[in-house]
């Protein structure tokens, strides 16, 4: 008795001064709906390695297992000698080129002197122009390997590796300090749009279900929206059902693969119902009501032996409903008429106040 008393004291306590949400039961279009359970998988080619143009020593990593990359940020960090002999050369060309620029200009105001032979002056030309084509062939060359040749000021073995796409880590795939080949995988990245998700259909639905129609997932308290891109020719051998496969239409945070989630699909076809907002919904006496307010006389009737201690409360009643279908926001119902007013959220609170108007009356 002790703790129904409490209970009745918390309910009048917490409730008091609530003022619910309310809305007015509306006919809305709705889809046939089946609830589905669906995985999160990922296509073959949803998954790349990134690996190092150069040979080298692995020194570090810049990310780790299931970080989000976009495309440029650094994975990982070689010490490469054979970018050192290349970096090396390349100053040391550029160094080489200025002086053959100056013997140039130098052996053409000779040879319009008539001081330098056209031979030696074209020899002049011949050295400047191949030592221009190598520099030219390592600026290319370091261009790819993503090092701007015009900011090197000096010879360097440091190759860092950028993402060349966005997506998430999966997975280090050669450990630190370990010497790397070159097109050698280093980092496994999952690109981040390339979930796909594979929904079982029980086989009933077989011949109602199309491509393009819309899954509905419930993820991270969020509605995601998928469309069925496939419809696969054979059952799953488990279970017996039809396996659809649907593309994701959004960028969708901590998806994992393999991770098993609650989905609806919506068929094509469409009627028109009275419809409630699905947080009006609650689980009174074993059967889905839905709250709505008393009207007056039938509160003051119901309450007149407690009318000094309760006036300020709100008094409801539990409707009945069977539901029929929904979609994302409303659920289609059997037991409410269109243009009566309920309780469109926190219906918990309407119930707590009828358990407590119950353990009253049961006091009495």
């Amino acid at each position: 008795m002790n703790k129904i008393y409490l209970l009745t004291l918390l309910c009048s306590v917490s409730l008091f001064g609530i003022e619910l949400p309310s809305e007015v039961a509306q006919l809305r279009v709705f889809s046939k709906s089946v609830k589905l359970n669906s995985k999160v998988i990922q296509l073959s080619n949803a998954q790349q390695s990134i690996t190092s143009l150069l040979s080298g020593h692995l020194e570090r990593y810049f990310v780790e297992p299931n970080q989000k990359i976009k495309t440029g940020d650094k994975i990982a960090l070689i010490e490469s000698i054979e970018l050192s002999n290349i970096t090396s050369k390349y100053l040391s060309l550029k160094k080489q080129l200025l002086s053959l620029d100056k013997n140039q200009k130098a052996s053409k105001l000779l040879y319009e002197k008539g001081m330098l032979s056209m031979q030696d002056a074209n020899r002049q030309t011949i050295e400047f122009d191949i030592v221009s084509s190598e520099i030219d062939g390592l600026k290319s060359q370091l261009n790819t390997l993503g090092i701007n040749p015009n900011k090197l000021v000096e010879p360097t073995g440091n190759f860092i590796i950028y993402a060349h796409s966005a997506g998430r880590v999966a997975a280090l795939l050669e450990p630190l300090h370990k010497v790397i080949k070159e097109d050698e995988p280093l980092v496994s990245i999952v690109k981040e749009q390339a979930f796909y998700i594979k929904s079982y259909l029980p086989l009933e639905y077989a011949q109602s279900v199309k491509v393009t129609q819309k899954i509905s997932l419930e993820h991270n308290k969020k509605i995601v929206t998928t469309h069925i891109t496939q419809i696969l020719p054979e059952l799953d051998e488990q279970s017996q059902r039809v396996i659809l496969l649907s593309s994701i239409d959004e960028m969708v945070d901590s998806l994992f693969v393999g991770s098993y989630l609650a989905s609806t699909l919506y068929f094509d076809e469409a009627k028109k119902y009275v419809g409630v907002k699905k947080s009006a919904l609650s689980f009174f006496n074993n059967e889905w009501v839905v709250f709505m307010h008393k009207k007056e006389n039938d509160a003051h009737e119901s309450h007149d032996e407690h009318k000094d201690e309760d006036e300020h409360e709100d008094s409801f009643e539990a409707r009945v409903v069977k539901i029929i279908t929904q979609d994302d926001e409303y659920v289609a119902v059997e037991g409410l008429n269109e243009g009566e007013e309920y309780v469109s959220d926190k219906s918990y609170y309407a119930k707590s106040m009828m358990l407590k108007s119950s353990l009253d009356e049961h006091g009495h």
